[in-house]
C-alpha cells in the first residue's frame, strides 16, 4: 500500500510557539506509537509560518477521530486553539511507487 503524506501550512503567535511545538511533540509520540511520522519546518523568511508534514502507511492506517486516546483527542484540540490552519491549509499526497513493476 502507497504510503499517504498530510502537509499544512500553519500560522503561529510567537508567542505560542513553545506552547505549539511541545504539543506536536506529544502528539509525535502517539503517531509513532501507530508507525506514523511527523515533521516540521518553520519558514526562514516569516518565523510565524511552519509547515507540518505526517506520514502514514496508507489512508487506511490513518486512525478515525474515535478512534484516538482522548488525549489525543485533546492535543488536537489544543493544537488548533494555538495555531490557525486556513481552509485550504491542508493537502493529502499518495506516494508514487517507482520501484520496478509499481505503476507510474
Amino acid at each position: 500500500m502507497p504510503r499517504v503524506l498530510t502537509a499544512a501550512r500553519v500560522r503561529v503567535p510567537a508567542a505560542s510557539r513553545a506552547d505549539y511545538v511541545a504539543t506536536l511533540r506529544a502528539l509525535s509520540r502517539f503517531a509513532g506509537e501507530r508507525g506514523e511520522r511527523i515533521w516540521v519546518f518553520q519558514s526562514g523568511a516569516d518565523p510565524q509560518a511552519y509547515l507540518e508534514f505526517s506520514e502514514s502507511a496508507g489512508p487506511a492506517r490513518r486512525p478515525r477521530q474515535g478512534a484516538r486516546a482522548p488525549e489525543e483527542v485533546e492535543l488536537e484540540a489544543r493544537l488548533h486553539r494555538i495555531a490557525s490552519y486556513a481552509p485550504d491549509a491542508r493537502e493529502l499526497w499518495t506516494e508514487v511507487p517507482l520501484a520496478d513493476g509499481g505503476e507510474a
